[in-house]
């Protein structure tokens, strides 16, 4: 009778000194029944014996064995959120009895307090842990709109609760696993794999779709290599948040975490930039910047509406190099603005556009960037617009250059590896690939579109590669349009690569060079050199 009640009771069996334990043994007479055993705790307690918690820790207990019977994966992957079947929520009659089991607040000497509280237990259905904690307003507010099949949309109207809230909501339940959502629905093809099918799991699907959005034209920079100096009107703002309804919407359905990463021109300098900066933190969207140097009081403003998850901004060498292509000046005030978003505690990235000329150059600016940034990476030129002016590398000196860059990235945590083509030399000497430019080799309408102050949007910014009009088409009907399905599709030239499914090469690369996007490859691939 000791071993059934210690497997179910352990923790009652450990809070009861060994003298009363064989007591309550006793006076059970043989019945281990659950009831039996609460109802002996229960006279216990009222005669003063033990804590009068001590029969709800005992529920407690019954009820983590009956969320710990659930089998593993046992939900499998549902077709639309849906509560954790394992779910089991207990109301008690004492506060901070969570606190016994380990649960998130814990403390070395939980101390019970008198009052109703309402207990989650459930199973982690990836990892198999079995878990407790008090619910939250949150937690139950999540559940009801799960269970009751309510419209987040519907229910904030006429109020002043943003879509967005209950967006988080329902997304921090399902990162606790007490909702199960539907796989991304972001995914590559299974043919995408067959040369390389071990790559598949990692790589197959995307948990985040980018918005890379310009939403405006107006810069106070004049660069050498801009890729569009092109005169297109900027957006309404009633357009605008339209547009941040329908990508929402977008998103949700594909059941993955939306970004949009402000940009321009100068995004900052959108005569209404804040009140969509705003527009897109109430609809639960991340949102990132990437623009030019600015005032520490133009962050601090936007951090009151929403901390960005990065700004970055760009260098394109060291202080003369740089100043030559973005304007005197430039250097210096980059540098002063990454103290500031270092203060701010806002992730810093800086971004070069590899040319002939400055290639030399990236790896004195990865050191002189050492602690000042958070991430250091480049693209390289893609020769369009006033780009076609500057010049890349030949394909023996970038390879060169890739293997000191990797070295480098080796000793300088700061540096990132961005262009797919470094996967070449990763896989030749057997090292873990990586995902290349978006995560995901090529992510050019996969995981990524951009979007143009005019409405146009293209599968990538860097190059021509036009899919449609927002004004003409949803997000939807843009991403699952034939020219989508063919800018994701990549090259066929690189379709028997064993690193394909995180490569693809750069179509802006291979634009620039006045050669076919579906069916050549990048120029300066080396894989087979």
């Amino acid at each position: 009778m000791d071993d059934i009640l210690e497997t179910i009771y352990p923790k009652c069996r450990g809070l009861i000194d060994p003298e009363t334990w064989s007591g309550l043994e006793i006076a059970l007479e043989g019945d281990t029944s659950r009831e039996n055993f609460r109802n002996g705790l229960l006279r216990l307690s009222e005669s003063g014996g033990l804590p009068a918690y001590l029969p709800e820790i005992a529920r407690i207990e019954e009820g983590l064995n009956r969320v710990k019977a659930w089998a593993n994966g046992g939900a499998g992957h549902p077709d639309r959120m849906c509560v954790n079947p394992s779910l089991e929520i207990l109301e008690v009659t004492w506060r901070q009895l969570a606190s016994f089991f380990g649960s998130d607040g814990d403390v070395s000497d939980p101390v019970p307090e008198a009052g109703e509280e309402m207990l989650l237990l459930w199973k982690d259905m990836e990892t198999g842990d079995t878990l407790i904690g008090p619910a939250s307003e949150e937690d139950l507010l999540a559940l009801k709109i799960v269970i009751e099949d309510l419209d987040p949309v519907e229910i904030v109207q006429g109020s002043s609760i943003p879509v967005g809230a209950l967006d988080r909501a329902l997304d921090r339940a399902v990162s606790r696993g007490l909702l199960l959502r539907p796989p991304s629905l972001i995914r590559r093809p299974s043919t995408h794999f067959q040369t390389n099918p071990a790559l598949e799991e990692d790589y197959a699907s995307s948990p985040v779709f980018t918005l890379q959005w310009h939403v405006t034209q107006a810069c106070d920079l004049h660069c050498k290599h801009c890729y569009d100096r092109s005169d297109r009107s900027p957006l309404k703002p009633d357009q605008a948040i339209s547009i941040l309804d329908d990508f929402r919407d977008f998103c949700r359905s594909r059941h993955v975490k939306a970004q949009v990463s402000f940009t321009g021109g100068n995004p900052l300098l959108y005569p209404h930039f804040d009140e969509l900066y705003r527009a897109a933190a109430e609809r639960g969207l991340a949102t990132a910047i990437l623009g030019n140097p600015a005032s520490r009081k133009r962050l601090e403003d936007l951090i009151l509406i929403q901390h960005p998850i990065f700004f970055q901004v760009s260098l394109e060498g060291l202080r003369e190099h740089n100043d030559d292509i973005r304007g005197p000046g430039h250097f210096d005030r980059t540098m002063s603005f990454l103290e500031i978003l270092k203060d701010l505690n806002i992730y810093s990235m800086v971004m070069l556009t590899l040319t002939r000329e400055n290639m030399g150059a990236v790896l004195p600016l990865s050191e002189v960037l050492r602690g000042k940034v958070d991430y250091f990476t480049f693209n390289r030129l893609s020769m369009v617009g006033e780009g076609a002016d500057l010049r890349l590398p030949e394909v023996d000196d970038y390879v060169a250059f890739l293997r000191e860059y990797i070295e480098a990235c080796r000793e300088n945590p700061v540096m990132g590896l961005k262009d797919n083509l470094i996967n070449i030399l990763h896989h030749r000497e057997d090292v873990p690939l990586t995902g290349g430019c978006t995560g995901f080799g090529c992510g050019a309408a996969f995981n990524f579109i951009a979007l143009l102050p005019d409405g146009e949007v293209h599968a990538c910014r860097k190059f021509p590669s036009y899919i449609g009009n927002i004004f003409e088409q949803d997000f939807s009907a843009l991403y699952e349009s034939e020219p989508a399905r063919q800018y994701r599709s990549g090259s066929r030239a690189c379709s028997a690569c064993a690193i394909r499914p995180v490569c693809g090469g750069c179509l802006a690369s291979t634009y620039s060079h006045g050669l076919d996007v579906f069916g050549d490859r990048d120029p300066m691939c080396f894989m087979g050199k």
